[in-house]
């Protein structure tokens, strides 16, 4: 039977009055070392079933905007075939004028969220919180593997790079290392925060994988790295990313989640949590959501950026 997101009242999970939807795809098709994402949207779901619903520090209870927790994305015949109907299951929602939400799974979910979401909002900054690069061309045959989560949002859309601690040499041909903060510089630079979101345009979704975070705070995802984020700082930049961009959207990725060790399932409920209240900080229930997106597309993989545009 399926439930409603933390338990909230059904009244407020109904999609027609729910601002939010939240699509879990439980996909670990192309994971290359430890397997099990595809658990993480379920352990997020009960972690999330044991949280507090009233934010301190925003002196909100966002849950009360309504979230709708839609169907899963089961498809998982190939790499491809799921990128593409977590696209329209995403570009589905948007239309229906929904903040939209994608729990995964592995990162390979997020070339569906991102494709789906440029196609929607014009200028897009594409916000990758990541230990990794991700910018593979392709990878162990395919272009939709994890290892190429954001290889065409660095053709197609404004890509700043966040947390970076792991990558093939190969990727730094792709790479702008204008816009890509690597965790090393993050360390010993105070400046980073305000250096990224000035290089964003208005309309920024956020793609996290949880491995951004120090393994000491969050070890339960595939591919933990050494020097990662820590929590306050975390929030201090997605917070003023919030407050200073309109964020029309995000996902969130890669919780492997561990039996022994419920803390990072935790956290990931916590993560998803604060983003939205962030977003609706200062919207009363009663207001209507209007996402803005644009009614009409652009045409798939098209440089939307030109000489004249300010990030």
């Amino acid at each position: 039977m399926k439930t409603t997101y933390a338990g909230i009242p059904e009244e407020l999970a109904k999609l027609e009055q729910a601002k939010i939807v939240l699509i879990p795809v439980p996909y670990d098709g192309t994971s290359t070392w430890q397997k099990g994402s595809d658990k993480g949207p379920q352990a997020f779901l009960e972690a999330s079933e044991n949280m507090e619903l009233y934010d301190i520090e925003t002196d909100t209870e966002v849950y009360q905007q309504g979230v709708f927790l839609a169907d899963a994305v089961m498809e998982n015949a190939s790499p491809e075939t799921m990128v593409d109907a977590v696209h329209k299951a995403t570009k589905k929602y948007i239309k229906k004028n929904k903040f939209v939400t994608v729990f995964g799974g592995e990162h390979s979910i997020s070339i569906g969220t991102i494709r789906a979401f440029n196609e929607m909002f014009p200028s897009l900054t594409v916000l990758h919180i990541d230990a990794h690069a991700d910018l593979r061309k392709a990878y162990e045959g395919s272009t939709c593997n994890h290892a190429c989560a954001v290889y065409e949002a660095s053709q197609n859309t404004n890509l700043i790079q966040v947390g970076i601690r792991s990558m093939d040499i190969m990727e730094k041909t792709v790479m702008d290392m204008e816009k890509t903060y690597f965790a090393h510089d993050m360390a010993v630079d105070d400046t980073w925060m305000d250096s990224a979101i000035d290089q964003m345009t208005d309309n920024v979704f956020i793609t996290f994988d949880l491995d951004a975070f120090d393994p000491s705070i969050l070890p339960s995802t595939g591919t933990p790295e050494p020097g990662g984020l820590l929590w306050y700082e975390t929030l201090e930049f997605l917070k003023q990313v919030f407050e200073e961009k309109n964020v029309v959207g995000f996902d969130i990725v890669e919780l492997c989640p561990n039996k022994k060790e419920k803390s990072s399932d935790f956290l990931a409920a916590k993560l998803y949590y604060k983003m939205l209240s962030y977003k609706f900080m200062n919207d009363d229930a009663a207001d209507e959501y209007d996402n803005a997106f644009q009614k009409t597309e652009q045409k798939k993989n098209t440089l939307k950026f030109t000489d004249d545009d300010n990030y």
